[in-house]
């Protein structure tokens, strides 16, 4: 898909390998940004960037691959490696000299898992979100992690049924030992913190809940919206309890 007037991002939905060709330059950087964070989304699984076929005319529009890189880093089901010739000077993400050694690589990683389910902006959807979330924990032996991720996706859903007011994709993913959830949603709109509410509600208490219960959570803008993940850990579940 074109990106901008100087370089483009070429991608093929039957491959992991996402193609930069043309010239990258910081005025393009944005550009190639959103739509690296789109393919990710939209193709779960981790991504090669291959920049052999690009001409990087500032080095800090390079830096661009290892922002998507530390974006994604807490979506279920998401990663990025980089294929570069040229043997730049590695940042954050993973670099390989040749197509078949990122290729290889890609092999050698365990497949990932991940549960996925659309969702309409309407309040019954946190009641659907929490199930795939118990399902989830159960194929994957993460049975502590459950009660903790349902509070977490209950908020995130119910702040894009508040907020957002737009059709949702949950996704749900396990990566070492710890748990992956990410909203999609079609707002631009960063996700808002509730205000308080009585303990007893299953909701409305936002952000608030979602930072006690995680190790880490954030919100990536993506061209035609957004998506809002979290990660949660068996220690921090323990810590919540105490």
């Amino acid at each position: 898909m074109p990106t901008d007037v100087r370089c483009l991002v070429e991608t093929d939905e039957s491959s992991a390998v996402v193609r930069l060709t043309g010239v990258l330059d910081l005025p393009g950087a944005d550009a190639v940004r959103d739509a690296l964070l789109a393919r990710l989304w939209q193709r779960p699984g981790p991504v090669i960037v291959d920049l052999s076929g690009v001409r990087i005319v500032a080095p800090q529009a390079r830096a661009v691959v290892d922002d998507v890189h530390r974006a994604v880093a807490g979506w279920p089901a998401a990663g990025l490696l980089v294929l570069d010739p040229a043997g730049a000077p590695a940042g954050d993400a993973p670099v390989f000299p040749t197509l078949d050694a990122a290729q290889a690589a890609l092999v050698a990683a365990p497949l990932a898992a991940m549960l996925s389910a659309d969702l309409p902006p309407v309040v019954a959807a946190a009641r659907e979100a929490r199930a795939l979330v118990t399902d989830g924990c159960a194929r994957w032996r993460m049975p502590e992690l459950a009660e903790p991720a349902c509070i977490a996706v209950t908020e995130m859903v119910n702040n894009g049924v508040a907020h957002a007011r737009s059709p949702m994709t949950l996704r749900v993913g396990p990566r070492d030992g710890t748990l992956h959830l990410a909203v999609r949603d079609h707002s631009s709109r960063p996700p808002a913190y509730a205000g308080l509410a009585p303990l007893t509600s299953t909701g409305g208490r936002g952000l608030l809940l979602i930072d006690t219960v995680s190790r880490c959570w954030g919100s990536t803008p993506l061209p035609d919206g957004k998506v809002v993940w979290c990660v949660l850990h068996a220690e921090d579940e323990a810590a919540f309890r105490s």
